[in-house]
């Protein structure tokens, strides 16, 4: 009932947190890398996206922060910085971004939409652009914490699918910059307090069993929730294989798998258990004492 409750909260209050919400550009001038990226020609072959409802963003070449201020009562000083999935394609903008905003403002956090920039730059390396963005987001959000009424030790990260690679890379990455530092905002932390991984993808490769090489966990990774569908096209062995080697360097994490749900629900509710998951975020999150207001 509680979560149902929040649900609606979330309904209630969508028009009014989109008008309160502010775009604030990541870069202050050229954004690292892109003089020479060429948007790709149109597909005249390419299916038309589904009518479902979700705003999906497919040319994103100026990366921005939307910030999704938790209301005063409620605020606790925890902020998330969220990143949605696509594929590095596209961006489920508002299914895996300013719902799940919305949604965590009412648990009393301060929230940050990342529109990172799509489609991927490099085939070899998706990650690279969105990690970059994903990094300079975090300390932005830090390096407005007082005015922006932040905890600069609270601040997490929360990705879905290509999204929750992006989220889970820059979980490994922790301080190690991934491009040239530009003013005071890179002077600050980009290591997140704490990661959620949603029906993540990203860090094992179809058809194998093992996590890629590239992806090295250490004590000073932050610790993360994962939530996945046995029955998810993307591999289950991602959550499960990346939460394993948290275990071995001695990280906390809990990992949700549900029989049943696929891919792509967000926040969006299902006749399936998997539409809990929410609840369950809500209780690591209370757990871990990121809730607890000052």
């Amino acid at each position: 009932m509680k979560f149902l409750l929040s649900l609606l909260a979330v309904c209630a209050a969508a028009t009014a947190s989109a008008a309160d919400a502010n775009e604030i550009k990541l870069w202050p001038r050229e954004v690292p890398g892109e003089a020479n990226f060429k948007p790709p020609a149109p597909d005249p072959k390419a299916k038309a996206p589904k009518n479902d409802g979700t705003l999906r963003l497919s040319l994103v070449t100026e990366p921005t922060l939307t910030l999704f201020r938790a209301p005063a009562d409620k605020a606790n000083g925890t902020a998330v910085l969220i990143c949605p999935g696509g594929g590095y394609n596209i961006l489920a903008f508002d299914k895996e971004g300013t719902e799940v905003a919305q949604w965590l403002n009412t648990l009393g956090v301060t929230a940050g939409v990342l529109k990172y920039r799509v489609p991927r730059r490099d085939k070899d390396t998706p990650h690279a652009a969105p990690l970059q963005d994903a990094q300079r987001g975090l300390r932005l959000l830090r390096q407005h914490a007082k005015e922006w009424g932040i905890n600069p030790k609270a601040v997490g990260i929360l990705g879905f699918s290509a999204g929750g690679a992006t989220a889970g890379m820059t979980s490994i990455f922790l301080d190690q910059r991934q491009y040239a530092p530009l003013d005071d905002v890179d002077k600050v932390s980009s290591r997140p307090d704490f990661a959620l991984l949603i029906y993540t993808a990203g860090f094992v490769d179809r058809g194998k069993t093992e996590l890629r090489d590239d992806v090295k966990v250490t004590k000073d990774s932050p610790p993360m929730f994962f939530v996945h569908a046995f029955d998810d096209g993307v591999p289950v062995q991602n959550p499960l294989l990346f939460a394993a080697e948290l275990k071995k360097a001695g990280v906390s994490a809990e990992v949700h798998v549900y029989s049943a749900g696929g891919h792509g629900y967000g926040l969006r509710k299902t006749e399936l258990p998997v539409s809990t998951w929410p609840a369950r975020a809500e209780e690591w999150l209370r757990h871990g004492g990121w809730l607890k207001k000052p």
